[in-house]
């Protein structure tokens, strides 16, 4: 059995905000199985096949920049940029919390992280929660679109 299968499951976006204020290094990550990543310990580029020196993850923690904006915001803006990839690599790939340090920055000047923790998984309704908040949002907010 993979333990991590087990992590609790934030199913709102104000859920996935209240973790961020348990401290610096909290990452998300798009994956199919934290056990395998964690057994790996490394991505590599999807280019060249290069082993990288973590597991490619997006940063969290929020800026001192964004001021007083809603965190719920926040979480919303960085969950949906990268909505896009259970469409491009498989229904079977999921967003996981995990907490670990920057070792590096991958070939999309991506977070590598090293010593990872996973903390929850986060739920299919937390990524439509945050569609709908961007959608909301004035300007024209979008995913990243480096996929057709």
């Amino acid at each position: 059995m993979n333990a991590h299968r087990d992590l609790p499951t934030l199913k709102t976006l104000d859920e996935v905000a209240v973790r961020l204020g348990d401290g610096e290094g909290v990452y998300v990550r798009w994956s199919r199985d934290p056990d395998a990543d964690l057994d790996t310990s490394s991505s590599s580029d999807e280019l060249t096949g290069t082993p990288l020196p973590g597991l490619s993850a997006n940063p969290l923690d929020v800026e001192p920049w964004w001021g007083e904006r809603p965190i719920r915001i926040w979480v919303a803006r960085r969950l949906h940029d990268y909505s896009h990839l259970p469409r491009v690599r498989g229904d079977d790939v999921r967003p996981w919390l995990l907490r670990g340090r920057e070792a590096g920055r991958g070939p999309d000047n991506e977070p590598l992280v090293r010593d990872a923790e996973p903390l929850a998984w986060i739920a299919p309704d937390v990524i439509e929660e945050a569609t709908r908040e961007i959608t909301e949002q004035p300007g024209p907010w979008g995913p990243l679109q480096r996929y057709p």
